[in-house]
C-alpha cells in the first residue's frame, strides 16, 4: 500500500503457520522450527550480557557439564580442531575462568576445570535468559505453555541423540 512493498520470504522462512496440526509436513516444521530457535538463540544469547563469544560459552558450558576434560576431549565435544580449543580454553584461562589441573596419576596429562567465577558467570547467565523468557511466557496462555513445555520434551527427546548439545 502507498508504494512499499511487502518484503517477500521463501517458502522454508515463512511466517509460522497459525495452528499448525496433523497436516504438517516434516520439511516445513522443520524449517518453522529452525527459524524459531535460532531467533530465540540469537535473543538468549544477548540477553545474557556475559562479554563472551558465542564458542568461549559453549566451551565453558561443555568444560561445566562434563568437567574435568582434557583438551582433546574438549575440541571432540564442541567438534573443532586441537589447536582452536587451545585458543579458547587459553583466552578462557585469561579471565580466570577455567584452570588447568594437572592428572594425579598422569603428570602429562592436563584436564580443564571451570573455576568459580567460571560458575558463577554460567549461573549468572542462565539466569538472566531465563528471566527474559520467563518474562515473555507470563504473557502466554496456559494452553500455549502446555504446548511449549511438550515440544520442550520432544525437542529434549530429538537431541538425545547427539552428546554434543547440552544446556548453556
Amino acid at each position: 500500500m502507498f508504494g512499499v512493498t511487502a518484503p517477500t520470504t521463501s517458502r522454508s522462512d515463512a511466517p509460522h503457520p497459525q495452528g499448525g496440526g496433523a497436516s504438517a509436513r516434516p520439511d516445513e516444521v522443520a524449517a518453522h522450527l529452525r527459524l524459531s530457535a535460532t531467533r530465540l538463540a540469537r535473543r538468549l544469547r544477548t540477553e545474557a550480557e556475559i562479554g563472551l563469544t558465542p564458542s568461549l560459552l559453549s566451551a565453558l558450558a561443555m568444560v561445566h557439564v562434563h568437567g574435568p576434560l582434557t583438551l582433546g576431549a574438549l575440541a571432540e565435544l564442541e567438534a573443532i580442531a586441537p589447536p582452536s580449543v587451545t585458543k579458547i580454553v587459553a583466552k578462557l584461562q585469561e579471565q580466570d575462568l577455567v584452570e588447568r589441573i594437572h592428572d594425579p596419576s598422569d603428570r602429562r596429562v592436563c584436564r580443564v576445570v571451570t573455576t568459580d567465577a567460571g560458575e558463577q558467570l554460567l549461573d549468572r547467565s542462565r539466569a538472566r535468559k531465563n528471566a527474559w523468557l520467563a518474562e515473555r511466557l507470563a504473557t502466554a496462555t496456559p494452553a500455549e505453555l502446555a504446548t511449549l513445555e511438550q515440544a520442550s520434551a520432544v525437542i529434549d527427546r530429538l537431541l538425545q541423540a547427539d552428546p554434543a548439545e547440552e544446556p548453556r
